[in-house]
């Protein structure tokens, strides 16, 4: 039976142990299912393979690999990962899903590919239908070469762990899933590769693509970080940015042929390059103070959104964020058009975007703007108004949105990237909203403890909010650094198993998270779980969507300091203070000169270590770690006056 692109014998290929597909036929029912799903999903027919044969795949008599190369010539794997399914020793795992992996890595495609959509998805698509000892977890990501993911069908309550069937009410499952919906998302999740496999042209050559990794220009990606998280210890001070505090959602206000004109617009795809979009928090002009938090939550929102848009590359939150604060703003109100120009041409953006929420009785407004901020001419704007309640803001933003996809869909851009709405929020509750606030402001008070109380209230209300849950397991990292010279074995142990806990929890939750949110959710377990390596490897594709970045550059600094790679790190640095310096404010943290500095200092260039310590006193003159590091510079120096002078500054503080 032949695939639906030419070349390949099958559409999908279904690899499981028949330890699985006894008493209840667990695998059967669920190809069963699956192919039905399958006829109401597409216009072409789709060809599945699964062998029923009672034997762990073909006879062990058989040829493997001339009986299996044919059939493993599929699109799509799709392996039923058990607890029995991580086994070396098994066929299937031996002869199907290493041999896939292998095949599929050097053919036409590669192993992963490019939806539609902007996100990069593997060709192997797991479905889980038991939780896995961390052992066998290992074993199957060894094989991805990444975090196992996939679709999960998995039953649970207290004691209980077994796979879901159709009959499971979705109420008593703590993982609150329904049969018939897992079986629709596998569907889609199908359809998706199969488009994104449609769209690829083979390469002449015959060599696979890049593999997992983005293309340089015009993909979609992480939410990025610029106010550092800090991780206090030598071993690992990684400058947490909040780059996954930026919330998933809503449709795209840009790109009609007004903004631009057309030697502009051709001008900046000639380039290379990206648009450029800033968009502003937004004004609460309502009077009433309740509405002050969805500022900032509505700007998130946007930005989050037009992140996923590939013509575009969005300046995030806390970049516009250090700016409006260097300019000495303390009400968004006072953010007027000239304002905003001024910030946007700092962050060298194309598009100004400036919003408003306002009230008229028992109704409220939301307001948006597209600005040029050469001009500060005002190319478009919407409104979107409703019920005047808090609970009612989803919608609002939603309907807002509406408007602006379909004045999208009129432009020239014609995007092929399928617009967001805020489904992809993760969350409709306003209460997990605000609790969620809460606990973010917390953390950058480094409160770890008091911000995980407010992240747990937010899980509470909403256990999908996957924001909370990942920012927990950042809070318990930075608490296990706060408190590594100060507390037992055990009270260490617990905060970072805890930390890893809560970093695998976020994980589970990729398949409601952008492109950009992947990304970092990646780095994130990379720096829990794997090397510096593959934590500049996620930190290059953030820079590649968006270069202002200033945390960004500070965790890739910070990996090659770990990497005693001195050079790289004295150039990922000095680009962020760089930034800084042409947003002509001074950054949030004394860190950002320590680690240049200490970079300066391990290279032997001390009199620039100098240099820069004495510039970070000026801003951070009762910083601890900046005493201590002074002191070990003028110790290394031969200077022991000023040596003792900040050994005695750093006791005293």
């Amino acid at each position: 039976m032949s695939g639906i692109i030419e070349g390949y014998n099958y559409d999908i290929f279904i690899s499981y142990r028949q330890k699985d597909n006894k008493g209840d036929r667990w695998v059967s029912e669920f190809v069963e299912a699956l192919r039905t799903e399958l006829e109401s999903t597409f216009k072409e027919e789709i060809s599945v393979y699964f062998d029923i044969n009672p034997h762990d795949g073909l006879l062990e008599t058989h040829d493997v690999d001339e009986s299996l190369k044919e059939k493993l010539k599929c699109l799509i794997f799709i392996p039923i990962i058990s607890r029995t399914y991580c086994d070396p020793n098994s066929y299937a795992w031996e002869h199907e899903f290493k041999a896939f992996v292998e095949q599929a890595s050097k053919d036409q495609f590669g192993l992963k590919v490019k939806l539609p959509n902007g996100n990069v998805a593997s060709r192997v698509l797991p479905v889980r239908i038991h939780d896995l000892d961390p052992d066998d977890e290992k074993l199957c990501e060894a094989v991805l070469g990444g975090v196992l993911r996939g679709i999960e069908f998995i039953y649970k309550e207290p004691g209980v762990n077994r796979p879901l069937i159709s009959e499971d009410d979705e109420k008593s499952n703590i993982n609150n899933t329904r049969y018939r919906n897992q079986i629709n998302k596998v569907a889609i999740a199908i359809k998706e590769i199969v488009a994104g496999l449609k769209s690829v042209s083979a390469p002449l050559s015959g060599e696979s693509s890049q593999k997992g990794e983005l293309p340089k220009e015009g993909h979609t990606g992480p939410i990025k970080p610029d106010k550092g998280i800090m991780l206090l210890s030598e071993k690992r001070k990684i400058y947490y940015g909040t780059a996954l505090i930026v919330l998933l959602a809503i449709a795209a206000i840009f790109a009609l042929p007004k903004i631009f004109n057309r030697d502009k617009l051709a001008s900046l795809r000639s380039s290379g390059e990206r648009i450029a979009v800033a968009v502003m928090p937004f004004q609460n002009l309502t009077g009433d103070t309740v509405w002050n938090m969805w500022q900032e939550g509505i700007q998130d929102i946007l930005i989050s959104s037009l992140s996923n848009t590939e013509e575009l590359k969005v300046r995030q939150a806390e970049s516009i964020k250090s700016l409006v604060r260097g300019q000495g703003i303390v009400n968004y109100a006072s953010i007027t058009p000239t304002v905003g120009s001024s910030i946007s041409q700092k962050l060298e953006a194309d598009v100004l975007i400036l919003g408003s929420i306002k009230k008229a009785g028992p109704v409220s407004r939301l307001y948006a703007q597209i600005i040029d901020p050469e001009t500060e001419e005002v190319y478009r704007s919407f409104q979107i108004e409703g019920p005047c309640r808090e609970e009612n803001i989803f919608f609002l933003i939603d309907s807002l949105s509406a408007q602006v996809k379909d004045f999208l869909i009129l432009s020239e851009l014609q995007m092929n990237t399928p617009l967001l709405n805020t489904s992809l929020l993760s969350t409709w509750s306003p209460e997990a909203y605000r609790y969620f606030v809460h606990g973010r402001n917390e953390f950058y008070k480094s409160d770890f403890l008091s911000a995980i109380n407010w992240f747990s209230k937010a899980i509470d209300i909403d256990s999908n909010f996957y924001l909370p849950i990942i920012m927990t397991s950042l809070a318990y990292s930075n608490q296990y650094e706060l408190e590594f010279w100060f507390s037992t074995i055990y009270d260490k142990l617990y905060l970072l198993e805890q930390a890893k806990k809560w970093c695998l929890r976020a994980c589970e939750k990729t398949d409601r998270m952008s492109v950009q949110q992947k990304i970092h959710a990646n780095w994130v377990y990379a720096c829990r779980f794997e090397t510096p390596h593959d934590q500049i490897k996620y930190l290059k594709q953030l820079i590649q969507l968006d270069d202002q970045m200033t945390g960004t550059y500070f965790n890739l600094g910070n990996c090659y300091l770990l990497l005693q790679q001195y050079e790289k790190a004295i150039i990922e640095y000095e680009k962020a203070l760089q930034i800084y310096d042409k947003w002509n404010i001074i950054p949030d943290w004394a860190l950002n000169y320590i680690y240049l500095g200490k970079a300066y200092q391990k290279n032997g260039q001390y009199k620039k270590a100098e240099k820069v310590y004495k510039k970070a006193e000026q801003y951070f003159p009762d910083d601890i770690e900046l005493a201590g590091w002074q002191g070990i510079l003028y110790g290394l120096m031969g200077d022991t006056i000023k040596a003792l002078r900040y050994w005695d500054k750093l006791a005293s503080l």
